[in-house]
Parts: structure tokens; sequence; C-alpha cells
């Protein structure tokens, strides 16, 4: 019987999840809506991101998942569940293998949290495995080779940094400074220089529409509008690529740090890998405008950006189900 065995990429600001043979079937915000009188939850996903930000003060919208860990077990089971059911209603299947990635830093007690969650999901089996390291099967690495790679899988909650041989993790770190932070840094700039508040969406936007690391690659304009902390009414400004830079690079600079120590710790022959090979960046903060390019300068090694680099971590574990041994190890 053709089994359909699942991947999930439980992601800080996405959940992403393919089916075998049928690729990826779901891709949705990890955003939950609470009553928080009721304790009902009103909406999941999409529908619940729609409502950040614009919520009575009984209706929490919540993401369960924060800094690359997971803050709320209970809402995060509603939350699979969810997406589980929604999936299996397009395409009936009995109990599926289920493997899910998760970053680096994550405990032992969490791994054993979520593997008790898939199965009272129904799961037949349960693989849990680190981020990196499916980012860069994903990312087309051959990883199985005694031989040096390097991938950096920059989420929503954490940047995963690691080096890989013989399949698995050589060295590594998780450095909780990624999507989510560049969103902050944002908002406190604007909040600091233009005295106008703005949301985590609208920071979004920004960060995708003018981002950048680079001021030579992207100089845009972008209107946007807030609340006036001085007055307390709506207002309206127009910021560009330059302030966006100014609002991120410390950011970006901690993360350079990060990966410097990474390499540092790496063995001598493996360097020397990586030299020759480059570095792959995946995950969806790693789309910033020129963060390659400044990688690539700071750390005197080529860098690439992933051909999907939001995607990775869910076709990993599609070539992960396709040789389900590899997880059997």
């Amino acid at each position: 019987m053709f089994s359909k065995d699942i991947g999930i990429d439980l992601g800080t600001a996405n959940v992403l999840i393919s089916v075998k043979g049928q690729g990826i079937v779901l891709d949705e915000p990890s955003v939950v809506a609470v009553d928080s009188e009721t304790k009902q939850v009103l909406a999941i996903g999409k529908d619940a991101k729609e409502m950040l930000g614009r919520t009575p003060d009984k209706v929490k919208a919540i993401r369960p998942l924060r800094d690359g860990v997971i803050a709320d077990f209970e809402i995060t089971e509603i939350m699979l569940n969810y997406f589980i059911k929604k999936i299996k209603g397009k395409s009936l299947f009995s109990r599926p293998n289920i493997l899910i990635c998760c970053p680096t830093n994550i405990t032992q007690v969490e791994k054993n949290a979520l593997k008790e969650a898939a199965e009272r999901v129904g799961a037949r089996r349960v693989f849990i495995e680190r981020e990196p390291k499916v980012a860069a099967i994903g990312a087309g690495l051959d990883i199985s080779k005694p031989c040096g790679n390097m991938v950096i899988d920059i989420g929503g909650g954490t940047s995963d940094i690691a080096v890989l041989s013989l399949n698995d993790i050589v060295t590594s770190s998780s450095i909780k400074i990624a999507g989510d932070t560049f969103d902050n840094d944002i908002i406190l700039y604007i909040k600091n220089k233009y005295k106008l508040l703005i949301g985590e969406r609208t920071a979004e936007e920004i960060k995708i529409k003018i981002g950048t690391v680079c001021p030579d690659l992207k100089n845009e304009q972008l209107e946007i509008k807030g609340r006036d902390l001085v007055t307390g009414l709506p207002n309206v400004i127009t910021i560009n690529s330059l302030e966006i830079h100014e609002a991120l690079i410390e950011s970006i600079n901690k993360i350079v740090l990060q990966i410097k120590n990474v390499l540092e710790e790496t063995p001598p022959e493996l360097s020397a890998d990586i030299m020759d090979k480059g570095i792959i960046l995946t995950g969806g903060g790693s789309m910033i405008t020129g963060l390659d390019n400044l990688l690539s300068d700071e750390l005197k090694v080529p860098v690439f950006l992933a051909d999907s680099p939001l995607t990775c971590v869910v076709e990993g574990t599609s070539i992960l189900l396709e040789n389900i041994s590899l997880l059997e190890k």
C-alpha cells in the first residue's frame, strides 16, 4: 500500500506540510486566535494571522512557537491537529509516519512532548530531525559523504548555523535573532526616530518590500501608516531602504559573529571544504536583499541563497521520507 507519510516544518512564523508523493500541501502562519475568557479557539493559520493587532482585548492572536521554541504546548498541539485534519480531508490516508523538524536548541523534554502530540494526532511513528540538517538536504546538498557542508537557516524565531558531514551535524549554534527580531528592530527604529507606532504586520511588510543590509543594492521608499505617539492620532510617513539598513545592521552583526564562532570550532579539513563549496543560506529571514553579499564579505567565503529558501526544510522532509532508512538510523 502506498504510504502517505507526512513531513512537517514546524516554524515560528509558518507551518509547512508535505505529503510523500504529493509535495507541499499546506503553508499556513503559525498563529492561533483564542478567546481569553472562554479559552475557545476561534481561528488557526491564515484566518488567525489576519487578526494580529486587530482583535478586541478578549481575543488573543497567539503564536505558540516563539524564538524557535514551543512556548505553548497545548496550543501547538491544537494547531498541529487542525492542520493534519485539514490535509487529511484532501487525501484519505491511515496512520502515517510523521517527520517533524525542529530548531537545534530543542530540549529532550520538548522532543518527547512533540512526539506525544503527533502520536495523539494519529502518527504510526514519529521522527524528530533538526532543521539545519533537513534544510541542507532540501537545498540539494549531499551531506552523506565525509565532506564539509555549511548551512545557515534564518527562520522566524532562530538562526540555526550548522556544519554537516556524513549525515550528521559536526558543529552548530542557534541564536534567537531572526525574522521576528528584524521586525521588532524596524518597529523600535520607527518608534524612536519618528515617534510612530506600527504593528508586526506593517514591520514585516517593510522588511519584505524595502529591507536591505546593503544600501548599494536597494534604495526604495515606502509610505507607512501608524499611530503618532505625540498626538495619539493616525499618521503617515515615508521611509527608505537606508533607514531599514540602519535598523537591522546591529542584529545582522550578531548573526555574523555567531557564524564566525561556528567556523572557528570547525575541524580544519571541513573548513577547507566549505571554502571550496561555499555556504548555503535558507529560511525566510535569509531573503533580505544583500545578506548573501554581506556575509561573503565578512566571512571571506562564497555564500549562496538557496533556490527556494522558504521551502528548503519541508522539501528536505520529502526527500528523507522517500529514504526512511536514513531516519531509522
